[in-house]
């Protein structure tokens, strides 16, 4: 599989600090083998950070947040209607959280306490890092295992912001190649090791082998009937994905998001309050360095959920729902790799936290996961595949109450046209994205 769908953009300094002194570049497609997770983020570029105190409500930490640019936890809990839930007493106390990475990531715990001191959140109920196959040493010199660190630390502590009071367990690929992703997921699902399993990758369907997709669809099964939900992100280069040798792009839909038994997730522009979070609007996202995924699986028929919104294409569509991905609205998260391998030059202050706005669709996967385990906690019971209440939620009168039909924008990416977003469900941005104080109770 063969692109890892997290944007970086924006560097900022830790409360009050100077800006980071040089921008750091984390681009294109580099080349490896075939049947690989090909990581690919965007650009860093400097800002000044501002202290928390200079914001009356406090709800604002950083330069990006002051410029309109960049969404905090407080932001996003309030423009999805999160906040509403957590206030109820709900964090997804009791629910364990997978996210399935590639390689070493040495900075993940310190950077999971610097978000939380950040933001005046506690800790997980329980951080557990696993590497089943082993993992090589890191080796910051090699792009591959600096850009899964950065993926990492993003999946945790956005997967955290979300569910705060469920446990966290990342399992760790050997590689990025498909068959050792494949052999983790399946490691963590013959284990049964969590409720909710998120993945913040994907590659070309041309690119998977077709056994080792055979194989991948009868882990999900598995998954599927001990309950776990699967999520993955639909890609960040519109209806195109990079090559199978990860040196240009083709028009392709994203495995393991197109399978059936996955929950795809799309990307958006969000509008919403930069300091207090109240909605606005969203479009669908394209721009910035990249656009949301979507399209029609070349491998999987059309699944029966999706027979009453699109009865011209016999495939599987993607994208299901969608989350705020656009790099230049990004959400920031704690990430120190570039400071303490010295990518980049840090100011030596006291205090001096490396931040960084991310965007992509890989943004949205570990908050939906986040989502789903609150949902799980509220109904007392795993939910399992939400596809098919999903898309029969998006059909009853409830619709407009728990899910935001995006109907503006496209998913076009240079040199490929792009799906537009419509009413009901459409390849840019699915059902639309969530309302979740009221989509959780018809979910359970």
């Amino acid at each position: 599989m063969v692109s890892l769908t997290s944007r970086l953009r924006i560097g900022a300094a830790r409360m009050g600090a100077a800006a980071l002194s040089a921008p750091l570049l984390l681009g294109g497609f580099p080349a490896v083998a075939a049947h690989g997770m090909l990581p690919s983020v965007g650009v860093v570029v400097n800002y000044q950070s501002a202290a928390a105190a200079q914001d009356p409500d406090g709800a604002r930490h950083f330069g990006c947040q002051f410029r309109s640019m960049c969404y905090g936890p407080d932001q996003i809990r309030a423009a999805y209607d999160i906040q509403p839930v957590l206030d109820s007493g709900i964090t997804g106390a009791g629910q364990t959280i997978v996210l399935i990475e590639a390689y070493a990531s040495p900075t993940v715990q310190a950077d999971l306490l610097a978000f939380d001191s950040n933001w005046g959140m506690q800790a997980p109920a329980s951080f557990q890092v696993l590497a089943p196959e082993g993992v090589p040493d890191f080796d910051p010199t090699n792009q591959l295992h600096v850009m899964w660190s950065s993926e990492t630390s993003l999946d945790v502590q956005w997967a955290h912001a979300i569910a705060p009071g469920a446990a966290i367990v990342v399992v760790q690929a050997k590689s990025h190649l498909d068959t050792d992703m494949l052999s983790v997921t399946q490691w963590a699902i013959d284990r049964n090791l969590g409720d909710v399993i998120s993945q913040s990758f994907g590659e070309a369907e041309m690119c998977a082998d077709p056994e080792l997709i055979a194989q991948e669809h009868a882990a999900f099964a598995a998954a599927t009937a001990k309950g776990i939900t699967l999520i993955a992100s639909s890609g960040d280069q519109g209806a195109a994905q990079p090559d199978c040798t990860g040196s240009s792009l083709v028009l392709s839909a994203s495995t393991p998001a197109s399978d059936p038994l996955v929950t795809a997730i799309g990307g958006t522009h969000l509008n919403a309050d930069f300091t207090s979070g109240a909605y606005s609007s969203e479009t669908a996202w394209s721009g910035g360095g990249g656009a949301g995924g979507g399209g029609f699986s070349d491998l999987f028929r059309r699944p029966g959920y999706q027979a009453p919104f699109q009865a011209d294409n016999k495939h599987r569509g993607v994208p299901d729902v969608a989350y705020n991905g656009d790099l230049q609205v990004g959400v920031m998260a704690a990430w120190n790799v570039p400071c303490l391998y010295h990518l980049i030059k840090c100011p030596p202050i006291p205090g001096f936290y490396p931040f960084f706005v991310f965007g992509g669709t890989s943004a949205g996967a570990p908050q939906w996961a986040g989502i789903v385990a609150l949902g799980n906690e509220l109904g007392g019971h795993r939910l399992g595949s939400i596809n098919k209440d999903l898309y029969h939620i998006a059909r009853s009168k409830d619709a407009a109450s728990a899910l935001r039909d995006v109907t503006a924008g496209t998913i076009a990416f240079p040199g490929f046209p792009g799906f537009a977003a419509g009413d009901g469900w459409d390849a840019a941005t699915g059902l639309g994205t969530p309302r979740v104080s009221a989509l959780l109770p018809l979910l359970i």
